[in-house]
């Protein structure tokens, strides 16, 4: 069963943002609140917590993840950059964007794309996820909360904590965070490839 936080939206509440770290520490699977919708979130080293996603989201191995990352330093530290790709990313964010990179050895090998040994980065503009990123002290590996055959991402904390009880040890409730994924922007190539039209405007990538 999962436990339901209700949190401030602009001045999270530092004794629930502790607690939920921790329920992440102890290989917890939480749904949070993001700039753009809500996704589900694991600390990198949990292999259970990955393969609840997989199940509940019916990915297969193809499937991007993304690492959520504090700031543009600790995202740095996942991926390679150009100098074009760091100029373009660095004016983006934070914000409602993914940009999918070439992987660091920092990555484990289960979150990369198999074939082109990428994986997802973003770093997001909502209170509660920044507060949670530093309590942490590492990236949430991260996907979009949106079921299968669903067109929308879940948007509620009470409907998420309804349907998704058993799966999830967390539920965190700050209100309303937009319906909207992120817009995906594929840098894997060289340059810059929308893969995604979501919340961010894609027109500076195009």
């Amino acid at each position: 069963m999962a436990r339901y936080f209700d949190v401030h939206p602009v001045d999270p509440q530092p004794r629930a943002i502790s607690q939920v770290v921790e329920i992440l520490r102890t290989d917890g699977l939480i749904a949070y609140p993001t700039d753009s919708c809500y996704a589900l979130g694991i600390q990198l080293g949990n292999r259970e917590g990955l393969n609840r996603i997989k199940e509940i989201r019916k990915l297969d191995d193809k499937h991007h993840f993304t690492l959520v990352c504090r700031d543009f330093a600790q995202l740095g530290q996942f991926v390679q950059i150009d100098n074009a790709a760091f100029r373009a990313i660095k004016s983006a964010t934070p914000g409602p964007y993914t940009f999918i990179l070439p992987a660091t050895a920092e990555v484990p090998k289960r979150l990369m794309h198999p074939k082109k040994r990428t994986v997802g980065v973003r770093i997001p503009d909502h209170p509660v996820v920044r507060a949670l990123l530093e309590e942490l002290g590492e990236p949430l590996l991260s996907s979009t909360l949106l079921m299968p055959g669903e067109e929308d991402p879940m948007t509620e904390g009470w409907q998420i904590k309804e349907e998704l009880d058993h799966w999830l040890d967390a539920v965190i409730d700050s209100g309303d965070c937009g319906s909207e994924p992120t817009t995906v922007v594929d840098f894997s190539s060289g340059v810059a490839e929308v893969s995604r039209y979501g919340a961010g405007d894609a027109a500076r990538f195009e």
